[in-house]
């Protein structure tokens, strides 16, 4: 019996399962999907998710399909640039999802079950019984990595309030039968969020459309390629002409999130606790950073070490970081619609992210660089993490009894870094609070 079933087999479900392997733990990922899937929903890896990749011995895994090294994000269109950004890598990856989830994946000790679409979830003081693929699975826990339609999400009635869709966008995957010379020959920053046109591998484009005729067809109305063509074609002029629809979809702005994290032994991350607007290239980091913090505290508890409130403290870090991406997302998505009122909104806004303190705020919040938690000092830099899941104090002896949650290594600069990255302590007294605090009593 795995010690922890994963529902959905996305980037954030399968490196929720790879920090628990890294600890030790049995994992079993159970994906709807029978084969792995080549549509990719996110193509932007921001900064601190690229440290985490890299720390985890990932990124190298991900490089060869990069399609652009972007030296700045953006606010609704408005450039924002990374060049200062106190981190190694001060841009962020254009790469399609994908890709991030394949090498993910092969890391995995125990493989992926497709084909395993869960239908019931019963949970008691013991565990979880999940039904998927037609079979029970019974595990000590489940993280409900399933997607904005979370299924876990509806079965167990989580409240999940916030705001309705107040427009429509369609995101497709196509071929071109011909475009405009020097259209879409590389990636660039959105100019908006009405819309961009990307190139993919494989001769493929992706394109986010949001024009009027958007506006006026029902959410599960098809997506055609005449629709695509009408709307390109006003986007980009006549030279424009789509070849095969390979992938389409319908979404809106709608932005929701749970309000607890955590229901019993039930834990939810990425879309299944928190869906937005896909603007600024925030909703993979985010799910990538919910799983980073949640695997090692999920992994304490199983292993019957975890202080108390560490797991609980998951739903207190991540909750408000996903919040302000809501306040985010939905001020960027007011910025984006085609009205004079925004429009005149959007001028102001774009002349005070000019200025250098401004645009620095909003850089660090984009890139994830700038995210920390309450009692926290502030990210690791210079410190890789252990590659069995273990916190690493540097630079100091280390009390008896935390050896096997803790690796020490020799350093000039003294501090004891959580599995995560981040700094909970960085020299003088308060060592045995700090390590009793995160890692639990001393054996």
């Amino acid at each position: 019996m795995p010690d922890v079933l994963v529902a959905g087999g996305g980037p954030t479900g399968l490196l929720t399962a790879y920090e628990l392997e890294r600890a030790g733990l049995d994992v079993l990922v159970l994906e709807r999907d029978a084969r792995p899937t080549t549509q990719s929903k996110a193509l932007a890896v921001q900064p601190r998710s690229i440290e985490v990749l890299e720390d985890r011995g990932l990124l190298a895994a991900v490089e060869p399909y990069v399609e652009a090294r972007l030296p700045a994000g953006h606010f609704s269109g408005i450039r924002i640039d990374y060049a200062d950004l106190p981190t190694r890598f001060p841009y962020q990856l254009g790469v399609e999802q994908a890709y991030v989830a394949a090498a993910i994946e092969a890391r995995l000790r125990t493989p992926v079950l497709r084909g395993a679409a869960v239908t019931a979830v019963e949970q008691d003081d013991e565990g979880v019984t999940v039904t998927a693929g037609g079979r029970d699975h019974r595990a000590g826990w489940l993280v409900a990595a399933d997607g904005g339609h979370s299924t876990v999400r509806t079965l167990l009635r989580a409240a999940f309030p916030g705001t309705s869709a107040r427009f429509s966008l369609v995101v497709a995957d196509f071929t071109l039968a011909s475009k405009p010379a020097g259209l879409a020959d590389d990636w660039q920053l959105p100019s908006g969020t009405a819309g961009f046109l990307l190139p993919l591998s494989g001769g493929r484009y992706r394109a986010v459309v949001g024009g009027e005729e958007q506006q006026r067809l029902g959410r599960d109305a098809p997506v055609t390629a005449e629709e695509l063509q009408r709307a390109l074609t006003d986007a980009y002029g006549p030279g424009i002409e789509v070849g095969e629809v390979l992938w389409a979809s319908r979404f809106g702005d709608a932005a929701r999130q749970l309000e607890r994290y955590r229901h019993g032994r039930v834990l939810f991350a990425g879309d299944a606790a928190h869906i937005h607007l896909p603007v600024g290239g925030q909703g993979l980091n985010l799910g990538l950073q919910d799983a980073v913090n949640l695997g090692w505290k999920l992994a304490a508890q199983v292993r019957g070490h975890a202080p108390d409130g560490l797991l609980d403290s998951y739903h207190d870090e991540r909750h408000p970081v996903s919040a302000r991406v809501l306040v985010s997302t939905r001020a960027q998505g007011g910025l984006g619609v085609p009205d004079p009122y925004a429009a005149a909104v959007r001028e102001i806004v774009a002349g005070l992210l000019a200025g250098p303190e401004a645009r620095r705020s909003v850089a660090l919040e984009l890139s994830g660089i700038g995210i920390t938690y309450p009692g926290i000092i502030g990210r690791a830099t210079g410190v890789p993490v252990a590659p069995d899941g273990r916190a690493v104090l540097v630079g100091a002896s280390l009390p008896v009894g935390w050896a096997d949650r803790v690796e020490t290594r020799e350093g000039t600069e003294p501090q004891l870094v959580r599995p995560d990255g981040y700094v909970v302590w960085a020299g003088g007294p308060g060592l045995d609070t700090a390590l009793r605090r995160w890692f639990g009593p001393n054996e």
